[in-house]
């Protein structure tokens, strides 16, 4: 299936994906893939509120968008990769019979999945600026977010398939 079509089934009932991406088998590309591809969104997504920056302080923006590169790049899929492992372990004493790849999996692709909701992010950030509606769209994606990491999570570490 697309990743599109999975990204739309997501919100519709996130443990079925979930499970489905992990019925596929333990493959490390494949959610590096998936971490890479929800970084370089977010990267994508942070451009109008850094042009938005740049030009209300009559800054540069390339060294805003250097930085912003590096951090989604190269530091975020680190932490990512950190976040997930202790999920993994609290779930281990939590019960959990699941394993660090599908710690990894429901992580990642739950950063994927919410990635239209941080594009609409960057977006009011670049356009509106500061106020109730970036709040309001961020507290949206985090809720989003946290539903589709601990579906995902739940599936991967408690469920029975």
């Amino acid at each position: 299936m697309p990743v599109t079509r999975d990204i739309v089934a997501t919100y519709r009932g996130p443990r079925r994906v979930v499970r489905r991406l992990l019925d596929m088998g333990e493959r490390e590309d494949r959610a590096l893939v998936m971490l890479v591809g929800a970084c370089v969104v977010v990267f994508v997504a942070q451009w109008p509120r850094l042009a938005r920056e740049a030009h209300l302080a009559e800054r540069d923006l390339n060294p805003l968008l250097g930085g912003a590169l590096m951090a989604w790049l190269f530091i975020a899929p680190l932490l990512l990769y950190a976040i997930a492992l202790i999920s993994h372990g609290i779930a281990r004493l939590s019960g959990g019979r699941g394993t660090a790849y599908g710690a990894r999996l429901a992580l990642f692709w739950a950063f994927l999945a919410a990635s239209p909701l941080i594009l609409l992010h960057g977006l009011v950030a670049g356009f509106v600026g500061p106020g109730p509606g970036l709040q309001g769209v961020g507290l949206i994606w985090c809720g989003v977010f946290g539903w589709f990491w601990l579906s995902g999570l739940r599936e991967a570490e408690w469920s029975s398939a």
